[in-house]
């Protein structure tokens, strides 16, 4: 097996930062036989191998498997953030589905945060938290709306960390002039994604879980009460079956395409910024409020990793460096020559209300993905819930069952190209 430090995935280009400070990367055997048990999982991110952990830890016999190396798909190359909440604003969840669902699912997302943060100290796993989360407006007309989101946050969500910044306050704490206000949430944080994700894996295996890397599945069928799962080099026959690939559910089955769109996304790492301290100069984690969103943050040896470049097909582009260079000027003109010293992307799944997609697909299958950008919290508490839900301890689940996902338009043809031109002209509306 290549080494930790030079394993190129098939699946992401770049060799990121988080993989070459993570530490070894321990390696985990292919499938090679066939397996029965009680649960098996297709998909080794934060989802399925906190489900596995979780089941496992109870008692319940799982197969896992990976496509590709344990943190090559999002949640290992992911911008690290945690958020607040869900991906949209709860105000806007309460027009959609009314104030007692839209706190309700406040609610578990704080649970999910909680969760996380006592999950690695729990299992002494050192994931580089560091606290603070700026969410920042790129026009001056948002003002209104970001007043009211932290009044909301406090008066109706119970939830009294989130502060407004005027425009002063924004551009002194960023460093940049670039942003006209926002919101500072000090409840929140962020963290290094490949060091939770090797230490999950871990966790998951020393419960008890089976767990293979480098096993794609070839198919998944339901049949005489039993699912079965091919692979390359044998079949796991189960009672049940998570599929969690996310934005790298391909065509292995169907109804999770339709539902769920991969689209590219960019991040670079800079050399350490010793000579530009007033960068964002406490630290926080920064997302934008273009759709097409900015996300960025330091690191705890002062690197600025920023997110922003974003392309709609499944192309991987020469000039990542270039392209993120060129955003980070746009915020920071002092960093136009800034050094990039890591530059890498990978697939994030999105669904079309940015909500997370949890549906049964087939009798005795669920699949859970689309987190649309706020999955680190996200998919690790769906994969516990999940786990919940099948030894009988929890319906949480049910709250993200319940959401109205509509598939893509299009079909299977068309989706990509329809996806393609909706978000171009929302960037192009980002812009002008």
């Amino acid at each position: 097996m290549t080494s930790q430090e030079t394993w190129q995935s098939p699946i992401a280009p770049g060799i990121s930062w988080y993989q070459a400070t993570a530490g070894e990367r321990p390696v985990y055997p292919a499938l090679d036989g066939s397996r029965t048990c009680d649960v098996a999982i297709i998909g080794g991110g934060y989802t399925g191998l906190q489900a596995a952990y979780n089941l496992a830890k109870a008692g319940v016999s799982v197969v896992l498997i990976e496509a590709c190396r344990f943190g090559d798909g999002a949640s290992g190359r992911n911008g690290g953030q945690l958020g607040t909440g869900q991906r949209s604003w709860p105000e806007e969840l309460e027009e959609q589905i009314g104030y007692e669902r839209s706190k309700a699912l406040f609610d578990l997302a704080e649970g999910a945060k909680r969760h996380l943060l006592d999950f690695a100290t729990e299992h002494q796993i050192d994931i580089d938290f560091m606290p603070g989360q700026m969410n920042v407006a790129h026009k001056a007309s948002y003002e209104r709306a970001y007043r009211d989101n932290a009044e909301i946050a406090a008066t109706r969500y119970d939830y009294p960390h989130a502060q407004f910044m005027d425009k002063a306050e924004t551009q002194e704490r960023l460093g940049s002039r670039r942003y006209f206000c926002g919101v500072r949430d000090t409840g929140t944080g962020h963290i290094h994604p490949l060091k939770l994700l090797i230490g999950l894996a871990r966790v998951a295996s020393n419960a008890g879980a089976e767990v293979y890397e480098m096993t794609k599945a070839t198919s998944i069928r339901q049949g005489g009460g039993k699912v079965t799962i091919d692979t390359p080099r044998g079949q796991i026959v189960a009672d049940k079956a998570l599929i969690a690939c996310n934005g790298y559910i391909e065509n292995l089955e169907p109804v999770t395409a339709s539902h769920v769109m991969p689209i590219r996304s960019f991040i670079g790492a800079t050399a350490p910024l010793s000579d530009h301290p007033g960068v964002i100069s406490g630290g926080e984690a920064v997302a934008d409020s273009r759709f097409v969103v900015r996300y960025f943050r330091k690191s705890k040896d002062g690197r600025l990793l920023f997110g922003g470049r974003e392309a709609y097909t499944s192309d991987n582009p020469r000039d990542i460096s270039q392209h993120i260079r060129r955003q980070i000027a746009e915020i920071y003109p002092e960093l136009d020559n800034v050094e990039i010293t890591h530059a890498w992307g990978g697939s994030v799944g999105i669904t079309m209300p940015r909500q997370p997609f949890v549906r049964e697909v087939m009798p005795g299958v669920t699949s859970i993905g689309g987190y649309s950008g706020h999955g680190v919290m996200l998919s690790n508490y769906c994969g516990r819930l999940y786990a919940e839900t099948v030894i009988g301890r929890s319906g949480d689940l049910d709250l993200f069952k319940s959401l109205k996902v509509p598939p893509f338009p299009g079909g299977s043809a068309a989706r990509a190209p329809l996806l393609f031109l909706a978000l171009s002209w929302f960037a192009l509306r980002d812009k002008f």
